[in-house]
Formats: C-alpha cells, sequence, structure tokens
C-alpha cells in the first residue's frame, strides 16, 4: 500500500492539507511526522479530523520524529512503501533567532533531502517554500527565479532561500520534486480561523485599540507596493490540485494573490470594517524605517512596529502565471481581499488569546 509522509503536523498548513492528500490518494495511507512534545496535540487534532472527515484516523499513522535529526529521527518506518513526501516543517517566525531557523529551516531540509535518497518508491517531493525567497528584491519576481542578488530583513526569508536553493540543487541531480511558494497565509476566506498572527493581523490589533481618526506614515511606495496575501483554504487546495499533475513536476508555483491589493488598499479596507478612518501622513521610508525600530516602540503599541513597517515597504510582486496556469479549471483561486477581509477582523475580534507565536 502506497504511503504519503507528511512533516508539519499538527501545524496550520499540514493539519488541513492531510485531509485532501488523502482523498485524493484512494487506498493510500499517510504518515506524520511529529515531534514529541507536539504528540498529544497531533492526536487530538487527528481525532477532530476524523470526527469532520470519518475514517481519515484509521489511514493516518502518528510517528514520532524531528527533522532536525539525521533519519528524521525515525526509527522502524517502512521507508519502502513511501511514494511521496510533502515537507511542510519550518519555523514561520520573522522573529527566529539565526540558529534556530538555520537547524529547523536549512538544516532539517537537507535532512529530509537525504531522506528522499534511501526511499525506493519516491516518485515526488512536495516542498514547501515561501514567496518571500525572493527577499528584497524589487519589481517582479518570477516563479523561476531564486538568487537574483536579493538581500534579506530576517532569519527565516534568508533560511527559507538557502533551503529552497538545497531543494534545486537536489532537483537538478535528478529528485523528483515541486516546490510550492506560498504569500503571506491568512485565516481561513470561509470561516476566518488561523493560528496565529502576523502581517494584516497586527494592523487590525493596532486599528482596535487606534481611536476613530489614526495618522499613519505615507512612505512612497503605499500606492505600488503590494501585499501578497493568500488564504489558508486556498494554499492547501492549490496544494492539493497541483500535486497531483503530472505536468507539474519539476515546477515552482507561487501561491498568492495574482491581483494583491495595495498597501493603502489593504489599511483603508480593514480601517473601514473597523469604523476607523486613517490621515497618511508622506514620511520618506527611510525616517519610518528607522522610527519603527527605536526601542520600546513595538511595546508601547502591542505590536512588531518593524515587521509592520517592513510589510508595508516591500516592494516585490510576485508572478503567479505557472499557479495561475495549471489551476485554470480547477476551481481552485484566490478571493479577492476584500471579499474574505471581513472574516479577518471578526476572527481577530473573537480570539483576543490568539499571539504571533510560531509552532516550533
Amino acid at each position: 500500500m502506497a504511503q504519503v509522509l507528511i512533516t508539519g503536523f499538527p501545524g496550520f498548513l499540514a493539519s488541513s492539507l492531510l485531509p485532501l492528500v488523502l482523498e485524493k490518494r484512494p487506498g493510500s495511507t499517510a504518515l506524520c511526522l511529529v515531534q514529541q512534545h507536539h504528540m498529544a496535540e497531533a492526536r487530538q487534532r487527528l481525532k477532530l479530523l476524523d470526527v469532520q472527515q470519518p475514517g481519515i484516523e484509521e489511514r493516518v499513522e502518528l510517528v514520532v520524529g524531528d527533522i532536525c535529526e539525521p533519519g528524521l529521527g525515525i526509527s522502524g518506518s517502512n521507508k519502502a512503501a513511501v511514494t511521496e513526501l510533502f515537507h511542510l516543517a519550518a519555523v514561520y517566525d520573522p522573529h527566529v533567532t539565526a540558529k534556530a531557523a538555520d537547524a529547523v529551516n536549512v538544516g532539517g531540509t537537507r535532512h529530509v533531502l537525504e531522506f528522499c535518497t534511501g526511499l525506493p518508491s519516491l516518485r515526488r517531493l512536495q516542498y514547501v517554500s515561501t514567496c518571500y525567497v525572493a527577499g528584497d528584491h524589487r519589481g517582479l519576481f518570477r516563479e523561476d527565479d531564486l538568487d537574483v542578488g536579493q538581500t534579506f530583513s530576517n532569519h527565516y526569508v534568508r533560511t527559507k532561500f538557502e533551503a529552497e536553493v538545497l531543494v534545486r540543487e537536489a532537483m537538478t541531480d535528478g529528485l523528483p520534486a515541486t516546490i510550492y511558494r506560498p504569500g503571506m497565509v491568512v485565516g481561513d476566506s470561509q470561516t476566518g480561523q488561523t493560528q496565529k498572527y502576523d502581517g494584516p493581523y497586527f494592523v487590525i490589533q493596532l486599528l482596535m485599540k487606534a481611536p476613530p481618526f489614526l495618522p499613519l506614515p505615507q512612505t512612497p511606495g503605499i500606492d505600488s507596493n503590494r501585499v501578497g496575501l493568500i488564504p489558508r483554504d486556498c494554499v492547501i487546495n492549490g496544494i492539493s490540485a497541483l500535486s497531483t499533475m503530472p505536468n507539474s513536476l519539476g515546477e515552482t508555483y507561487a501561491l498568492t494573490d495574482p491581483h494583491p491589493p495595495t498597501v493603502r488598499e489593504a489599511v483603508n479596507t480593514i480601517a473601514g470594517l473597523m469604523g476607523r478612518r486613517i490621515a497618511w501622513v508622506p514620511l520618506p521610508e527611510t525616517l519610518v524605517s528607522a522610527v519603527s525600530r527605536i526601542p520600546g516602540a513595538s511595546g508601547l503599541l502591542g505590536i512588531p512596529v518593524d515587521a509592520v513597517v517592513d510589510y508595508m515597504n516591500h516592494a516585490t510582486l510576485y508572478d503567479t502565471t505557472h499557479a495561475t496556469r495549471d489551476l485554470t479549471g480547477t476551481e481552485v483561486a484566490c478571493p479577492r481581499f476584500a471579499d474574505y477581509a471581513p472574516l479577518m477582523v471578526e476572527f481577530v475580534k473573537a480570539h483576543p488569546e490568539f499571539t504571533s507565536a510560531a509552532m516550533t
């Protein structure tokens, strides 16, 4: 019986992707790699998935392991049965330390690639990267692009770039693989559900505390810089659909909004939903960046101000030509931000207990 190995369970994306993977592979089973300290949560998540879609639990084996260890820390598993490996495990945190990011994102990917070489029946590695491997590249970043001389503002994006370099090298050496680059993943477009707050959620949190009329810095790129968002369900539906297409082998897909809002449009949309008005005050980009890094600024406002400013100043536009082409006709399409933003706002209001902490 064919078996699919999935890393990153019970994380936000892996938990949602698992049922779709099994649905498209009748007769197959799934082996979910789980760190020991997440095993109780993983069992609970699997039972919940089984309630939602009966029969999943009997097709899934949870195995203790860790991508930071050689062989993924797995003992006693039947490698011969693994035909696909979905690698989602990573540290998704712009404030992660260099040591943690290197160990998980780069070292973990290296271990996954080494593990793949020992799988005699492997048909494909399904590798989840990020659009942010583009770093500070200004302008269009194509799906076939990778090293374009960019630099990186944090260890998360640097190490995801370095990890994708390793995957690309392995593909050149013959590894069958497909690369998926999600944009900034937000909550489900139908329910608003998410697992942590970052990116536009910081703006929502700021506006919740703000007066009805709020001055914000208007940097030069506010009407040209675009926010590459994508709801969680669009990411997993895209990966699920593309992963079974023969012509997707060897491709790289940017899974993000083909028509992203500008910074001004995104912020004004959120503000309007919350009954706030924004007074945009023209300021130089360098001044705004310098002020955002003043010690105490983030603590005063209750959000990572430097991260918000980095998003506002992000001048990369992600090309989605491959993804749009191959997903045409599959009913997988990213909705406009204005269509699902209300659900994001309502979810934050209903769940003040959520934070920006990543699962590690």
